[in-house]
């Protein structure tokens, strides 16, 4: 199935509701501009993020398009605020998840539920990030998430997730925190992870670009 092409079998959730169907590039990538992604070593992804007041502007609005569309040119499961050089408590997400159901959508001001001590599951899987161009590495996540926020426009929103979708939401909460995936590694992975960084990110920077043009973007 093409770029463009809607799924149409009740396998897609936005903003956590099922719908019938969902283009393969959603609207908020279609009319979203590309933004240059940080890198780990800037000051913006050691900040915890600000708290967003205003809800229901145009420029919250151009920053979630623009989110989206970043996004879809890195191919990334997910992207945070911080992550194109925004201070703000924000994040969205286009993932398919280990049974294959997509999920698509924002969440502005997220915190994630605690989970009980006797009811935490622990599942090492691999993990990248936009923000450290190239290396995966094996990250211990919960198996289940939940995240409470708003939309865009201030309604309250509930999301959760499972497997791979939980690791998203937890990894997208923790860049609005100021912290990495790298930061749950022990020294030497993450001093090795830098190494294959510095050797992979041109190439994949140039992967980036190509992606972007031949989207239209």
């Amino acid at each position: 199935m093409g770029f463009g092409e809607s799924v149409q079998d009740h396998r897609v959730r936005v903003q956590g509701e099922p719908v019938a169907s969902y283009p393969r590039i959603g609207p908020e990538a279609e009319r979203g501009a590309v933004r240059r992604i940080t890198v780990v070593g800037e000051e913006v992804l050691r900040q915890r993020c600000r708290e967003v007041v205003e809800f229901g502007t145009p420029e919250l609005a151009r920053l979630v398009d623009d989110m989206f569309a970043t996004n879809l040119v890195a191919e990334g499961a997910g992207l945070a605020a911080n992550q194109v050089g925004v201070d703000l408590r924000v994040f969205v997400w286009d993932i398919t998840d280990d049974w294959g159901v997509r999920h698509v959508g924002h969440i502005v001001n997220p915190v994630l539920d605690e989970v009980p001590a006797e009811e935490r599951v622990l599942i090492e899987e691999s993990e990248g990030c936009l923000s450290v161009p190239g290396p995966y590495r094996t990250v211990p996540r919960l198996d289940r998430a939940v995240v409470r926020g708003r939309d865009q426009e201030g309604k309250p929103l509930v999301v959760e997730g499972r497997g791979y979708f939980a690791r998203c939401l937890q990894h997208e909460t923790d860049h609005l925190n100021g912290r990495l995936c790298l930061d749950r590694l022990a020294q030497r992975d993450r001093k090795s992870a830098l190494r294959e960084m510095e050797e992979a990110r041109e190439r994949t920077f140039a992967r980036r670009a190509a992606h972007a043009e031949r989207l239209g973007k």
